[in-house]
């Protein structure tokens, strides 16, 4: 009897060690997953994504917590998938707040560079337009020149073909002066020589 009654007091002393260990072991799972939660939560970027995924995460490791041995394996699945779907919800909602914030930025940047383009383009634009004006001008004073340069060539060659009328007015002048100086001479000639002759026939 003696030796049965120690049996079971082996038995039973060995299933109270197995079930603290297992508690022991349930503890730590649980404070395993609960530090994990809630290192996420207090993450100063990620905490504040996934709230809900989180809340989720919360409430498996509560229900491991009141698992028993039976459901524990199911719960504890669940639990460690839970906290790790909230992490990844959380670093997906992260990246794409960061991924529309960058999409913002692109979109400004593109915009800036556009008012750039657009801007340099207006610049180039009233440069060319200031280009044909000075241009249009100097054909314009250019043409204006040409006809003063005509206009004083055509007076020159006026002026020209006067003096040549002049000059051939004078010389037909002087062309007659002489004619009429030579005829002046010969009267005179003949005048002196009828003279001398009257004057020799005299007594």
């Amino acid at each position: 009897m003696k030796r049965v009654a120690t049996a079971f007091a082996a038995v039973a002393l060995a299933l109270g060690v197995i079930g603290t260990a297992q508690a022991r072991r349930d503890d730590i799972d649980v404070s395993r997953l609960t530090g994990n939660l809630n290192q996420l939560a207090s993450d100063p970027v990620l905490g504040n994504y996934a709230q809900a995924e989180q809340a989720l995460a919360r409430n498996a490791i509560g229900q491991l917590a009141q698992a028993d041995s039976k459901e524990r394996p199911h719960a504890l699945y669940i639990a460690e998938r839970q906290v790790d779907l909230a992490r990844a919800s959380a670093q997906l909602q992260d990246a794409q707040v960061k991924l529309a914030q960058l999409d913002r930025e692109h979109d400004q940047i593109q915009l800036e560079n556009s008012q750039r383009e657009a801007e340099t383009a207006r610049r180039e634009l009233e440069r060319q337009r200031l280009q044909y004006q000075m241009a249009q001008e100097e054909a314009q004073r250019l043409q204006e020149q040409g006809e003063a340069y005509s206009q004083a060539a055509e007076q020159a060659q006026a002026e020209a073909a006067k003096a040549k009328k002049l000059a051939e007015a004078q010389s037909r002048v002087a062309r007659a002066a002489k004619r009429e100086a030579e005829l002046a001479a010969k009267a005179a000639k003949a005048m002196r020589a009828q003279m001398q002759q009257q004057d020799s026939g005299k007594p």
